[in-house]
């Protein structure tokens, strides 16, 4: 078992305060912890992917603000904040307003499951990857109200393509993540990753497990609406698609919430099929903290290869994004779990 933050937090506070108001301190000392490391991502995201489009499109990028325009993101950050938040008159005012807060949320909330190492996991559930699947479905609905509020009708159709492509492709990532249960047997992502001590799923797995990683990484992308997969925003088409309403810190929270999905994706990814912080050459365990580097150099190569995927391909269309989901990786995940089941099933005969 992972001996995670929110075990050892409310350890020691227990031994110098009643334990109610120890498990609020330690509840607010861990939302706060969180939301440091939230912004710190999203602001080192966006920096990064600044940098890989210079790159693929031989420019040279940020490079004036701070050393090689490391303090970029931070002033544009600042400009954020201190922008006026405006809005359309005839806006349904009270869910324009909550909008944003559904989508930063459920962000936050699937971070917090993230293992980024052996004894940093701020919550360790038995429903671990469930509740990763069902904690993403709620950001779109911050997207439906957020386009259905502002009374404009490029976000309205940003919105309902949202709707359309979300629901569409969660079959897709929760299938693949099935495959790799029925292979660990196990929802629970400390134990997914105690498996892997004797080699990564993805090895372990074989080829039905390297099918199901790249359908993952695929639907993942159309998850988190970035292009090919950005029919939600579609800056050619929609303005800014469902948040061309949104100014200042709201405009923000949209923002921000893309790139993080974009690292949760590729956290799970990591967590799943190779290994989360265990090393390749399997030198983890004398060194602990040495885990964080293995977790965050795996997660951050899958966000490189989720960026290539942007810079690379043309936007896809309506009826192709859905015929790609419906007609090709639904169909491909099912004959997957069946063969990755009889995979397990010829184990366990051997093993008898």
């Amino acid at each position: 078992m992972v001996l995670n933050i929110s075990n050892s937090l409310r350890e020691w506070l227990s031994t110098m305060m009643p334990e109610t108001t120890a498990h609020i301190l330690e509840m607010v000392i861990i939302a706060l912890i969180y939301l440091g490391i939230f912004s710190i991502a999203g602001l080192f995201l966006v920096l990064m992917e600044r940098r890989v489009a210079a790159w693929f499109q031989l420019r040279i990028g940020p490079n004036r603000v701070g050393y090689q325009g490391l303090l970029q993101t931070i002033a544009d950050a600042l400009k954020l904040v201190s922008k006026e938040l405006t809005g359309t008159e005839r806006a349904d005012k009270f869910l324009y307003n909550l909008a944003p807060y559904f989508v930063i949320i459920s962000s936050l909330m699937a971070l917090g499951l993230i293992p980024f190492t052996e004894n940093f996991q701020a919550f360790d559930i038995n429903i671990g990857i469930f509740f990763l699947i069902a904690i993403s479905s709620i950001g779109v609905i911050g997207i439906l109200l957020g386009g259905w509020a502002s009374n404009n009708k490029y976000s309205l159709i940003g919105a309902m393509r949202s709707g359309v492509q979300t629901i569409s492709y969660e079959l897709s990532v929760g299938l693949s993540l099935l495959t790799m249960i029925v292979l660990t047997g196990s929802l629970q992502l400390s134990e997914i990753v105690e498996v892997q001590k004797n080699g990564w799923l993805i090895v372990q797995g074989h080829i039905p497990a390297i099918i199901a990683f790249m359908i993952f990484i695929i639907a993942g992308t159309a998850e988190t609406n970035r292009a090919p997969f950005d029919m939600v925003e579609a800056e050619s088409e929609l303005g800014a698609g469902f948040h061309t309403e949104y100014s200042g810190m709201k405009f923000a929270y949209f923002f921000l919430a893309e790139f993080i999905n974009m690292f949760i994706i590729a956290a799970i990814a990591t967590t799943v099929f190779f290994g989360a912080w265990l090393s390749p050459f399997g030198i983890t365990e004398s060194l602990p903290w040495l885990g964080i580097f293995w977790f965050l150099l795996k997660t951050l190569a899958l966000v490189f290869l989720m960026m290539w995927f942007r810079w690379t391909f043309p936007r896809l269309r309506v009826d192709q994004l859905l015929t790609l989901e419906w007609k090709y990786l639904l169909p491909i995940n099912l004959v997957n779990i069946v063969i990755m089941a009889w995979v397990v099933w010829q184990n366990l005969t051997i093993q008898i």
